[in-house]
């Protein structure tokens, strides 16, 4: 499948996470993004370094920026189970703006075409990094990693699109 693009609207999908009262919730995709301006940004892996020490700081660091911009969501994605999700979001105890959902089985991860298969490295299918936003449902902004790269995919390059 060919990766997302801009101009396409995002196939709808289902998520986990943990809401504030700590009860595991699933949701579709489409209910989180639908009329609103949304951030979806996807890490290779929870608690590995450049997703740990750059990418998610960086949309925590710049989430008030982005919200005064006109941003309603902050999504973080990974093809983690919901429970990994949830332990490395408190490993950020500053966060007020970004929700760490989970893709347990890579399903909606595939379905945006943006897999990367990891299993050399011991990790199977994972999620290459990118960072998409989102407009009721349809991608203004696609940037996509080549590889293991973090250069194109930062909250400062959301910025720069706003």
């Amino acid at each position: 499948m060919a990766p997302i693009a801009v101009g396409e609207v995002i196939p709808d999908g289902t998520l986990a996470y943990f809401d504030d009262q700590d009860q595991l919730q699933s949701v579709s995709v489409h209910s989180l993004a639908a009329g609103k301006k949304v951030i979806l940004f996807a890490v290779p892996g929870a608690f590995t370094p450049t997703c740990s020490m750059k990418h998610v700081p960086g949309f925590i660091e710049k989430a008030e920026e982005l919200k005064s911009k006109g941003i309603d969501e902050i999504l973080c994605i990974s093809v983690n189970d919901p429970f990994v999700m949830k332990a490395w979001a408190k490993t950020y105890p500053e966060n007020k703006h970004v929700k760490f959902v989970a893709d347990g089985t890579a399903t909606y991860t595939r379905a945006l075409g943006l897999e990367l298969d990891l299993s050399d490295k011991g990790f199977g299918i994972r999620s290459r990094r990118f960072a998409l936003l989102i407009e009721d449902l349809k991608v203004k902004v696609a940037n996509v990693e080549s590889g293991g790269e973090f250069t194109v995919s930062s909250a400062e390059d959301i910025l720069k699109a706003l």
